[in-house]
């Protein structure tokens, strides 16, 4: 059995994005930037006011005030700038291009306008009110970096640049096998003692979450040769394959030796957790291989530490690991020693929460969690407002 950390290392070990394609920016919301954005032009494009107002020079505030300015031209946002007039005022307005010969802007509020002419109690400083050409970013200046996730804020950027497409990561192909005689999918005819999949279901969503393209297979059962023969089909065709069930040692539990039997490579099958201590992981050729679980908080959370981010790192994700953050722990805490556990919570401003029913088969606790905590293996746990390492389940 190994560590929580030693497995995920394992899992990312040598991992590398699998292609790229250009897709346009709608398109491309939800994936990953597979080069560096540079800026080809800059932004903002050219000097520009940053209020209403006047623009002035001034070296034309000579003296001391008020001062009055005759008013000359306009300048606004989608015209092109006029020339300032020696001695005058430019009526301005915000996004308009800067008049050449003026350096500053002077607010609307600060000025009082009288038929052609504008007066001002104040000087004004170089450069007030005034957004220059580069400010934000300057021409070849990398403006969004590799591995970084797009979304709306991102390609909103990208179309700042004029840019009308970008180079993303491939997404990840995915196949899921739910094992299981028991299992019948939701809602269909079967046996008192059978129970709708749900895991399979889960871990498609979340793939699809973080940019895979996600496919269910049907049902297996538990006849190993049958298994593997589904194993052996999958395999090579598809980026990660992830087995649902059977991965503990009961006399069913066949996907070990199946997978085996497929010819897949297996690397370790015990992690130091809780709940999810039954988890496979390994190789065929391309195709990586998760093996999770079968009861349902066992299978999520076990896809939710490793599988997600694997399936980060395929599309070269710039930080893939789960993010650890501290939070006050708003009730007591206690776990047997022994393994690192993950316990479902609830977070708010004040804390986070463990839920009362933490077993493996709770498919409740699941829905109403939004945090798991982290209880290292040699604790006995935690009591109300200590600090406690958190993970969000949202952010996996």
């Amino acid at each position: 059995m190994i560590s929580f950390a030693d497995a995920l290392r394992r899992v990312l070990d040598g991992v590398e994005p699998l292609g790229v394609e250009r897709l346009g920016l709608r398109a491309a919301a939800g994936r990953v930037l597979a080069r560096d954005l540079v800026a080809t032009v800059a932004l903002p494009r050219f000097d520009h006011s940053a209020m209403d107002g006047y623009a002035v020079d001034t070296q034309a505030f000579t003296g001391s005030g008020p001062w009055l300015l005759d008013t000359r031209g306009e300048s606004r946002a989608g015209s092109a700038a006029p020339t300032l007039e020696p001695g005058c005022a430019c009526r301005i307005f915000t996004g308009a291009p800067l008049p050449s010969g003026a350096d500053a802007v002077i607010l609307q509020e600060d000025a009082r306008a009288s038929g052609g002419s504008v007066s001002f109690e104040e000087a004004p400083k170089a450069g007030q009110n005034i957004r220059r050409s580069g400010d934000d970013i300057a021409v070849g200046s990398v403006a969004l970096r590799a591995g970084s996730r797009l979304g709306a804020h991102q390609l909103g950027l990208a179309a700042a640049l004029d840019q009308v497409d970008v180079l993303v990561a491939r997404r990840p192909r995915v196949s899921i096998v739910c094992t299981g005689d028991e299992l019948r999918a939701p809602g269909a005819p079967g046996a008192a003692s059978s129970i709708p999949e749900t895991n399979g279901l889960c871990v498609a969503i979340e793939s699809e979450r973080v940019g895979a393209h996600a496919e269910l297979a049907p049902l297996a059962s538990d006849d190993a040769h049958a298994t593997a023969s589904t194993f052996a089909a999958l395999l090579g065709t598809t980026d990660l394959l992830v087995t649902i069930g059977g991965v503990s040692v009961g006399d069913y539990d066949v996907v070990r030796p199946a997978l085996e039997a497929a010819g897949a490579t297996l690397d370790f099958w015990k992690v130091q957790i809780k709940p999810g201590k039954p988890l496979v992981y390994g190789r065929s050729g391309k195709t990586r291989i998760l093996g999770l679980p079968g009861n349902p908080v066992s299978a999520q959370l076990t896809f939710a530490l490793f599988g997600l981010p694997l399936l980060r790192a395929l599309q070269g994700e710039r930080d893939p690991l789960p993010k650890f953050r501290s939070a006050r722990l708003l009730a007591d805490l206690r776990q047997k020693p022994g393994r690192l556990g993950f316990y479902r919570a609830r977070s708010s401003a004040d804390g986070v929460l463990p839920l009362v029913n933490q077993a493996s088969g709770n498919v409740v606790s699941m829905a109403d969690a939004d945090a798991l905590i982290a209880v290292p293996a040699d604790s006995h746990g935690f009591s109300a407002g200590d600090s406690v390492e958190i993970l969000r389940l949202g952010e996996l």
